[in-house]
């Protein structure tokens, strides 16, 4: 892992993108190498070689520093609005995004976020809204399409896909399992539509990354 000297900057001088770039790229070795909790301000700063001061004037707190490193990942949602047309499509897409992700970041540091937000509600709040949809849970405006559209009961919820789609992709990546386009529309045709079709909503439990407390 490479160290990176801090480097001057005099007052009023624009941000370096390159050097922020940098520093995000540090968060994410150190999200990996620690975890969520166990990463901090000074552990940034000293291995970026930078002052905790300059952190903090680019962020005031380690939730919006990991949600800055996570929106600088390759194949994040970006904010995208899922509408395919269809809930079957829409479904496919968000484990598309997912996949993409795993595919294109380190497995254990995607697992290590998931984990995150399981502690941090708020934390996979603002993941999803700043850097989602991260196809890990079911956004509220898929479901309420798919009524609009008689697809699904007005009551159904997303407790189905926030119970599994997260849990199970991980795990195949985990353990070089395939999730590829096949698999994908096999979980979405056998376990995901017939689920969320039930009409009866659990009332106790939320699903694993739905962010909310359970």
């Amino acid at each position: 892992m490479s160290y990176l000297k801090e480097e001057s900057r005099p007052p009023g001088r624009p941000r370096d993108p390159h050097r922020e770039a940098a520093i995000l790229a540090v968060v994410t070795e150190l999200l990996a190498d620690v975890g969520y909790e166990g990463l901090t301000f000074e552990l940034v700063a000293r291995r970026a070689g930078a002052s905790k001061p300059t952190l903090y004037r680019r962020w005031s707190t380690k939730r919006d520093m990991v949600v800055a490193a996570i929106r600088a990942m390759p194949a994040t949602g970006n904010g995208r609005t899922i509408d395919t047309g269809s809930l079957r499509g829409d479904l496919l897409e968000l484990l598309g995004i997912l996949a993409e992700t795993l595919a294109s970041s380190d497995t254990a540091l995607v697992s290590t976020l998931l984990q995150a937000g399981l502690s941090d509600p708020e934390l996979c709040e603002h993941l999803e809204v700043s850097t989602g949809p991260s196809g890990a849970r079911l956004p509220a405006e898929v479901l309420r399409h798919a009524a609009e559209r008689g697809e699904l009961p007005r009551d159904a919820g997303s407790f189905a896909y926030d119970e599994v789609v997260g849990a199970t992709m991980v795990t195949r990546a985990l353990n070089a399992l395939p999730y590829d386009e096949g698999y994908r529309e096999q979980l979405v045709d056998s376990v995901l539509l017939p689920a969320l079709r039930t009409a009866a909503t659990p009332t106790h439990y939320a699903g694993i990354f739905s962010g909310r407390i359970h």
